[in-house]
Parts: C-alpha cells; structure tokens; sequence
C-alpha cells in the first residue's frame, strides 16, 4: 500500500472557479454578498477531472491512496471577509467530498479551514466538525498565513490558536501546515512563500512549549520541510542557545515532513536527516511542479521513485514512508 499524504484538487470543473470569480467580483463591487447557492458540477464531471488527471497518474505511478484537499493557493484566506471564506471552504470541501464518495479506494479527504486575517482561528471549529463527522474527512489544512504574506496573525503557538488545536485534539486529527497563495509582490507563492511557511511554523515550535499542552496534536510541514532539513544543524544549535531540548525530544513526537521533493539528492537528504519515523510519502501530483526533468527523463514530482532509490533506506523503512507513518498520523485512517 502506497498512502499519499499530499495531494490536491487542482483540477476541479471550472464551475468552482466560476464561482470565486463571481464572489470576488461582488466584493469588488461592493454588491450585496453573492449567496452560497450551488456549483451545478454533475457527478460525470467530477470523474472527467479526475480520470485524465490525479486517477491517471496514481495508475501510472503506482500510488493507491492520496489523502486529497482543495486546492492550497485556492484557499485565498486574505480575499473578503469570514463569510466570504466559509461559503468558499464550503463549497471546496463538499467538492472534495464528492470526489471521495466517486473514488472511495483512490481519495480520502482532508479539509479547508474558513480562516481569515484576524478572525479568531476557534471560528473555524464548525467546519473542522462538520468535515470530520459528517463528511469522513480525516484532517485539515492549516494555514499559519491567512494575511496572504504579510503575517499579521499571531505565531502557531500563540495561545490565539488554542481553540482550534483542542478540538483538533479531541477529534484526533493532523493538521497540514500550508500556506496559501502570496498576495505580497515580494513571495512567489510556490517558490518562496510555500517554503518560508513551512521553515516559519518549523522554527515556530522550537520556540515554544505548544507540545507540553498538547501532546497528542499532530503536524505535517510539507514540501520536505522547507528549509529545516538543509539547516538541521543550525536549528539543533539555537535549540541548544537557547536552552531548549534536543528536537527529537522537543517536536518529533508531533511533527513530520512529507517528501514533496523533486530531486534524487533533496530526498536524500531528507531521508539522512530527518528520522524515517517522521517521513511520509507525498507527491503534490497535480501540483506546483508538473514538467519533465531533463536530467533524469521522468516527471519532477513522482517522487515514488526517488524514495526507492534513496541509499539507506531498507524495506522496513520505505513501507513506513510509503503508508505505515500516514496510518499513524492520520489515525482515522484506520477506521
């Protein structure tokens, strides 16, 4: 079994993106706020946008599972206001949904969160609730930017977030820790600002005593962990500047990175450094980079193969990258 952590509906029918387009327009306009109303997205379009895409390349690739969200840059945070963020992660959640209930073996779904710049993360709980026992949704994605690149909202460890990681603690659900897109001219969003918030959040819990409150809270920092696996010893020695414990007492019980890296040496790398017990296979496939690599003829993100070609890597530990550290994190895997 083959378990994708990282996955995301990048290629939804473009009625969802019709949609967004007409709530940002009234926005715009300062008209009254477009209603919810519906996607009008019929059940063979939603197998149209996955058959040539994400079920294609699972084929392929030989992936089964992908633990599947809406689309990251999608999420938008800093458009409008709370309202206008529910009624999106509503509709990108419910689509998700569906996508799981045509797709039962191939998809699992993880959720949006309705955040917003200063909103109060606790406003969220609703749908964290409603996607996890209505929907079968098995986590979140969480973003620790919703400003969109000008970080106005408190760090990850401010007690501002508490709410949230209580009933993410009761419900036994990981969160992703992703940013979304970079309104800010300084921050590609895929390039540079996608990285800075995974080593940001990384940098973030060193800092803090988040995990004497919740032991049990779980998080994955995409994209190889940004920065932190190429700085491992920079971040081991401000832990120690700082009297803090040694990071695999202090986070590597609650935090995991996932293998969205699209080179041999990057998850090489990751897998030197970071403790198998906290690597869990992720491809991003259909998203940030879909080109073919000239050095190497395949594709960058099928990162399959770069995790079986990784020197040092037994069996035992290519099967817990592969799925047994996903049904782990994500417990409700399980059931």
């Amino acid at each position: 079994m083959i378990i994708d952590c990282h996955g995301h509906y990048t290629t939804a029918p473009k009625q969802l993106e019709a949609w967004r387009q007409r709530q940002i327009a009234a926005l715009q306009d300062q008209a009254p706020a477009l209603p919810k109303g519906s996607l009008g997205i019929t059940d063979d379009e939603i197998r149209a946008s996955l058959e040539g895409a994400q079920l294609k390349l699972q084929r392929e690739r030989g992936t089964d599972l992908t633990i599947f969200s809406p689309r990251a840059a999608g999420m938008a945070h800093h458009i409008g206001d709370a309202t206008t963020s529910q009624h999106w992660s509503e509709h990108c959640n419910d689509l998700v949904h569906r996508a799981c209930t045509l797709y039962p073996g191939n998809f699992v779904g993880v959720c949006q969160l309705p955040q917003s710049p200063g909103v109060a993360p606790k406003n969220c709980i609703r749908e964290l609730e409603r996607c996890v026992n209505e929907l079968g949704f098995i986590g979140c994605n969480l973003n620790p930017d919703p400003s969109g690149g000008y970080w106005t909202d408190p760090p990850l460890t401010d007690r501002w977030w508490y709410p949230l990681y209580e009933k993410m603690a009761e419900l036994d659900v990981p969160a992703m820790v992703h940013v979304s897109a970079s309104c800010n001219p300084a921050f590609h969003f895929t390039g540079a600002h996608y990285i800075n918030g995974d080593t940001t959040a990384f940098m973030q819990f060193l800092t803090s005593d988040l995990f004497k409150d919740f032991p049990t809270l779980k998080f994955i920092i995409p994209h190889g962990g940004g920065a932190v696996p190429y700085h491992w010893g920079r971040y081991r020695g401000l832990a120690q500047d700082m009297k803090r414990p040694p990071l695999r007492e202090l986070l590597l019980n609650n935090v995991y990175f996932d293998t969205c890296v699209y080179h041999q040496a990057g998850i090489d790398l990751l897998a030197k450094v970071i403790p198998v017990e906290n690597i869990l296979f992720a491809s991003e496939m259909v998203g940030a980079v879909r080109g073919i690599d000239p050095e190497t003829g395949h594709p960058f993100d099928d990162t399959k193969r770069y995790i079986e070609a990784a020197p040092g890597l037994g069996a035992a530990d290519r099967a817990k990258i592969f799925a047994g550290n996903a049904r782990k994190v994500f417990s409700r895997l399980k059931a």
